[in-house]
């Protein structure tokens, strides 16, 4: 029954994540053109196995971890790194508690949000179909494990065969990891498991160092909508720069 253009926000985020959600996905399981020492795109990292030949600019098989992919690698798959850990990337933002929102709205299910009445009809939420989105506690655990490998690979761009160096695919990896660890460490699952399950921060005549942490998530917490955003389009940008240094279409300026 609304006349005003209530539609125009979620129509945008529906074009905003098939656009980034649909790039990033393409590029995590294109895996070429996704190095260009000492960078690496976020996509793939961190390296478990690697295309041996076939793979213009895929990771060196001397950086992964494993080496070349096994031979036992089904031929219809592509070899990408992505498969192994990155891929926890995904299903942590896919299950995110404002991404659920996002896209649910995006994509105008009922009720479309709290003061827009929808088609009638029984709701069942997240308790059948969408009860997979529950893991998201979960997915935590392997995103901040990510977090951890986007550091290192971050701090590694600084060393090109051994030399030390700074370029700015550099202070693009590190900025990555940066709105990637506010987006993360302001998920709700974060502020509920170090703090959530608490009755009381000074029980004992004292503040706990839980309450501090608490109020740090806290702060992060009521920006995650743009930590979400931010964090998404830098991942996007991060590829993308280290795909184009990797092709030759522009030069990574640097101290090397």
């Amino acid at each position: 029954m609304r006349r005003d253009r209530w539609w125009v926000e979620p129509a945008a985020t529906a074009v905003g994540l098939v656009l980034f959600f649909g790039y990033l996905t393409y590029r995590a399981f294109d895996a070429t053109y996704v190095w260009s020492d000492p960078y690496i795109s976020p996509t793939v990292a961190p390296p478990v196995f690697t295309p041996a030949a076939g793979y213009p600019g895929a990771v060196p098989v001397d950086r992964a971890w494993f080496g070349a992919f096994p031979a036992w690698w089904p031929g219809f798959l592509p070899q990408s790194p992505a498969f192994f850990l990155p891929w926890m990337a995904i299903a942590f933002r896919f299950t995110c508690y404002y991404y659920r929102g996002a896209y649910y709205k995006a994509m105008f299910l009922t009720p479309p949000n709290c003061a827009v009445r929808g088609v009638q009809r029984d709701y069942r939420g997240e308790r059948s179909l969408l009860l997979f989105q529950n893991l998201h506690r979960y997915t935590l655990y392997g995103a901040i494990l990510l977090l951890v490998f986007l550091w290192w690979e971050g701090f590694a761009a600084f060393f090109r065969q051994g030399q030390f160096g700074v370029g700015v695919g550099t202070v693009v990896m590190l900025v990555n990891a940066a709105l990637l660890t506010g987006y993360t460490f302001g998920c709700h699952s974060w502020r509920h498991l170090i703090g959530g399950r608490k009755d009381c921060f000074t029980c004992d005549g004292r503040v706990s160092a839980r309450y501090h942490l608490w109020r740090n998530a806290t702060w992060l917490n009521v920006r995650h909508k743009g930590f979400a955003w931010i964090s998404l389009v830098w991942v996007a940008f991060t590829d993308l720069y280290i795909y184009l240094v990797s092709r030759g279409v522009i030069r990574d300026l640097n101290t090397w």
